[in-house]
């Protein structure tokens, strides 16, 4: 079996469109969380969301080809671009030997509701020939392999929630076992809209305060929902071998995963969390950290009443007593729920959390709930030395899946 590592980060996000400014975000604890400019939420019953500030596509895609784009493969290429230059991993492999594993959860709903539009207003003559490949969830990846000449495995994850961490971690499976020897891996998102912001709210599962900094409040007693976020975080996993040789930047060795299915229902959680505590089970055994070894959480912490207190059970139900000693935050108190791209930013953070052993915190934490009684780093980021990170994401579907990472 090849041992698995992290060489190259990219992120967008509504905290920073890089890196070093995402992570600088969330260890000072800023909140990305504001009331959407996207469009006129008068009739809306929520009108907060974590947007994107100041992205510029044409910083990473020719004209020419972006207005080809949905917005969640901009963000996807821009995220790529930065993964793969600070890898260096281009030219030092086979074409067949690097992979793309980059999953959407809806893929490109901007498109379809623009489109949608055009076709009531103005007939089928209208729409866009572009409109299917703009549309289509596979096609971050496939923009992706293009564009770095990636002949490996592909493998576009669709899990809602939980896509970019399964797409991780069939990555890190893909390398483990030899069918690849790099993989580009991660997740998109960009659904701020208002067909998705009223499905969303109907299916009861957004916050409705309306308070840019107390609407996503997970773990707290308030909490009542999540708020929307979008951006992409890719990162590149390498063989261990490889990356050595080459002389290659390693951030983190993933060393874990879990993936399972609740098999309950097609939006509530299981109210035990067993599906959880099955995913964090698998990954943290396969680690070796079951039972040992300093851990930080990034937990999936959605700010639903339903997903805090289930998840906080799942990790007492796998930990036990050990659950206290442990480090637990949700970063999406900063960043909004990212769906789809929620995993691999949170990879992202637990992978820097591990290399400069500073705890991101959950901002907006002011009233305890019983059932939720951990440490949840609450408001300021903490400093420690931890040996494990781990990732949790749990998605509609009751996709539950989990991630690993250890100090190398």
């Amino acid at each position: 079996m090849n041992r698995v590592v992290v060489t190259g980060l990219g992120t967008i996000t509504p905290v920073g469109n890089d890196v070093e400014t995402f992570w600088k975000s969330l260890t000072d604890g800023k909140c990305g969380i504001d009331f959407i400019t996207r469009f006129d939420t008068e009739d809306y019953k929520v009108k907060v969301a974590a947007e994107v500030k100041d992205f510029d596509p044409l910083q990473y895609i020719p004209k020419s080809e972006a207005r080809k784009m949905d917005l969640f493969c901009q963000y996807a290429l821009a995220a790529a671009e930065q993964a793969v230059q600070d890898s260096g991993i281009v030219g030092t492999l086979e074409p067949e030997k690097l992979g793309v594993y980059v999953g959407s959860g809806i893929g490109g709903m901007e498109t379809f509701v623009t489109q949608t539009e055009k076709l009531l207003t103005n007939g089928p003559k209208r729409i866009s020939p572009h409109f299917i490949p703009m549309m289509i969830s596979n096609m971050a990846a496939g923009d992706i392999a293009i564009k770095y000449n990636a002949q490996g495995p592909s493998l576009p994850v669709v899990t809602a929630c939980a896509t970019s961490t399964n797409a991780i971690g069939e990555a890190y499976r893909a390398i483990k076992h030899g069918y690849a020897q790099a993989v580009i891996a991660g997740g998109t998102e960009a659904t701020i809209n208002p067909l998705a912001v009223a499905g969303f709210t109907n299916c009861m599962a957004l916050s409705t305060r309306n308070d840019p900094k107390s609407s996503s409040i997970p773990f707290d007693k308030r909490r009542d929902g999540f708020v929307m976020g979008e951006g992409s975080a890719i990162v590149v996993l390498e063989e261990y071998e490889h990356a050595v040789q080459r002389g290659a930047k390693i951030y983190a060795e993933v060393v874990g995963y879990g993936n399972t299915c609740d098999a309950y229902h097609v939006t509530a959680p299981h109210p035990e969390g067993k599906g959880a505590a099955d995913a964090m089970r698998m990954a943290l055994k396969e680690a070796g950290a079951l039972e040992e070894g300093t851990l930080y959480i990034n937990a999936h912490g959605t700010s639903t009443p339903l997903n805090d207190k289930g998840e906080t059970l799942a990790i007492k139900a796998v930990l036990g007593e050990r659950a206290k000693d442990v480090f637990i935050s949700s970063t999406k108190s900063m960043t909004g729920h990212m769906l789809g791209a929620a995993g691999a930013v949170e990879t992202v953070a637990s992978v820097l959390a591990l290399k400069d052993g500073v705890i991101p915190p959950t901002i907006g934490y002011e009233e305890p709930d019983p059932e939720c009684d951990l440490n949840y780093v609450p408001n300021q980021a903490v400093k420690a030395d931890i040996r494990y990170a781990m990732s949790n994401s749990l998605g509609f579907g009751g996709h539950n899946a989990c991630l690993v990472f250890q100090k190398i």
